[in-house]
């Protein structure tokens, strides 16, 4: 299998997509350059002017771009750069994009992907460091992606690619770098992770870990310093929020028994509030003890690396919450 660094999946899965359906198109500021986070690098050059878009500085204009021409079509990957940027096109996002499929009574198609950087611990500040699935986890109409490692990041972005729906993809920057094997390169075959399925990254019995993006790796670490205090810790990788694979946590929660739930947006109804309720109302016969969510905090993210830690969820504070749950 091939080495693919996260970002190099990203560029992967679009050049796949392309290759595949000439219905394809990407639209974004400087993606012809390979964009700020260098993950469509190579691909104006591959595809040309006429699938490669640059477009102005304006999330309006992307997302109203990528809404016409689903409409009119194509399958339109748009790059808003950072999530937080969803803040100055979420008309079009939330009010239409999402919802004319549903007004037209299913006579328009919305096959459209709308990626963006997403996620704090690079000290970008509070105005680039946000994670923002929650935003999106509460408007009907919208599919949610935010892969883990390389292997997904390719797999899940070419599954929503392929979707008649629209789908917000949400790309941790603080794993761009992370390199891991990714299947069907080498043998010119195609990879592809169907959306909607949990994973489980590590099996386990007195405990379950829940994850998404970056604390995946985080719920892997500590299950690690777990397991050396003779904790057996299983981790889930949710994968997608929309649709979410809820028998997969449940099952695992049914199994062990306990459960601590790993977001690194603000705790204040965060989807893993969502996922708790879950929990409570179909597992609670099973739970030995309190559901528990770690979190980060209801502040603006600082620049600091000291003070983002401190609101940011870590391996630490997983392996505290499980030791205070099991002990409960």
């Amino acid at each position: 299998m091939a080495q693919l660094t996260f970002r190099q999946a990203v560029a992967a899965a679009l050049a796949q997509e392309m290759e595949r359906d000439p219905d394809v198109v990407l639209l974004g500021e400087d993606i012809g350059s390979g964009g700020v986070f260098k993950t469509t690098t190579g691909l104006l050059d591959r595809f040309g002017p006429e699938r490669v878009w640059d477009t102005p500085i304006s999330e309006q204009a992307i997302a109203g771009a990528a809404m016409g021409a689903a409409m009119a079509g194509l399958r339109p990957v748009a790059e808003i750069m950072f999530s937080d940027f969803y803040a100055t096109c979420w008309d079009q996002v939330a009010n239409e994009i999402a919802k004319s499929h549903y007004m037209t009574g299913g006579q328009l198609r919305m096959p459209l992907v709308v990626r963006g950087a997403n996620g704090g611990g690079l000290g970008f500040g509070a105005q680039h460091s946000q994670s923002l699935e929650n935003w999106a986890m509460c408007v009907p109409g919208l599919k949610i992606v935010s892969p883990s490692d390389p292997a997904d990041m390719m797999g899940l972005l070419a599954a929503a690619i392929r979707e008649d729906d629209p789908v917000l993809v949400f790309e941790h920057k603080a794993l761009f770098g992370l390199k891991g094997e990714v299947p069907g390169i080498d043998d010119g075959g195609e990879h592809v992770v169907p959306l909607g399925r949990a994973a489980v990254r590590r099996r386990g019995t007195d405990v379950t870990l829940v994850g998404l993006a970056r604390t995946v790796g985080q719920c892997e670490a500590a299950a690690g310093v777990l397991a050396a205090r003779g904790v057996s810790a299983e981790v889930v990788d949710l994968r997608t929020l929309v649709p979410l694979d809820a028998a997969t946590v449940l099952d695992s929660v049914r199994r062990t028994g306990t459960v601590v739930i790993v977001e690194e947006n603000p705790g204040q109804l965060g989807w893993g509030a969502g996922v708790a309720a879950i929990v409570a109302e179909e597992a609670f016969a099973d739970l030995d003890g309190p559901v528990c969510r770690v979190s980060g905090g209801n502040v603006p993210l600082p620049v600091a690396a000291p003070l983002e830690a401190e609101v940011s969820p870590s391996t630490d504070r997983v392996v505290a919450a499980v030791e205070k749950v099991l002990g409960s």
